[in-house]
């Protein structure tokens, strides 16, 4: 049996499957993840990218943030691929209980996905730092300047940035949703960022599984690892499964 039908079964068996993503599950929308050789932390700016999208930095250097933001994370010109789409199309069909992303493009949700637990937040809100009325992502992404909300407050995307905690909600159902897990898929992460890392060792179910191109270092207690791309990999669970 190969290890895609071995998946096959373990998806089919289980009560409850959850699906935790990483940079991987949108690079194949044309996305640049973060860390990779070819990633933005290996690109040349005035400022090191981790400095730019540091919660000091939106608030010491505003008009820096946004250029930057508009130019490298405008996801209006992207689409979700088939690994947000079969993610879909497995929960509508009962298949899939929850999707955890640590992911801010909102694909997931943007392909129909319901319950999907976003740690680092969604480009897709945003919100006025004075009034706190929310805006789309158009309203940031079509402003020239900074974009400030009617009140004269200056709008901030609802993402995490250096230097601010995860949100303690999501964290909670975060946990809540691994531990009822008995089978787990990973994604497209490398597992090297923590605290959405850490979440893994909740982890108590019947199968582990990994998908991702690189070795991770959890690699040795996953159940099932697969180094293939994972658009290539859901393609196959499409035409298996629906």
């Amino acid at each position: 049996m190969s290890d895609i039908d071995t998946l096959m079964e373990w998806i089919k068996e289980s009560n409850n499957t959850v699906f935790f993503g990483g940079a991987g599950v949108s690079t194949e929308s044309g996305l640049k993840d973060f860390r990779s050789k070819d990633g933005l932390y290996y690109e040349k700016y005035d400022y090191p990218p981790e400095e730019i999208l540091s919660h000091d930095f939106f608030f010491d250097k505003p008009e820096e943030f946004f250029k930057f933001y508009r130019e490298k994370l405008n996801v209006e010109v992207f689409s979700p691929n088939i690994t947000h789409d079969v993610l879909t199309m497995m929960e509508e069909n009962n298949l899939l209980n929850c999707i955890i992303t640590q992911n801010i493009d909102g694909f997931h949700t943007d392909s129909g996905s319901q319950n999907v637990l976003e740690l680092h937040g969604s480009i897709k809100r945003n919100y006025c730092t004075k009034c706190h009325q929310f805006y789309s992502d158009e309203k940031v992404f079509s402003t020239k300047d900074i974009p400030h909300c009617s009140c004269g407050g200056m709008i901030k995307p609802d993402v995490v940035l250096y230097q601010e905690p995860l949100n303690d909600e999501v964290v909670r159902k975060t946990i809540e949703a691994i531990q009822k897990a008995d089978l787990l898929i990973i994604g497209g992460t490398s597992l090297n960022v923590y605290p959405a890392a850490g979440f893994l060792h909740y982890f108590s179910g019947k199968h582990l599984v990994l998908i991702n191109l690189d070795k991770t270092p959890f690699d040795r207690t996953c159940d099932l690892v697969i180094h293939e791309k994972l658009g290539e990999v859901f393609q196959k669970i499409k035409e298996e499964l629906f």
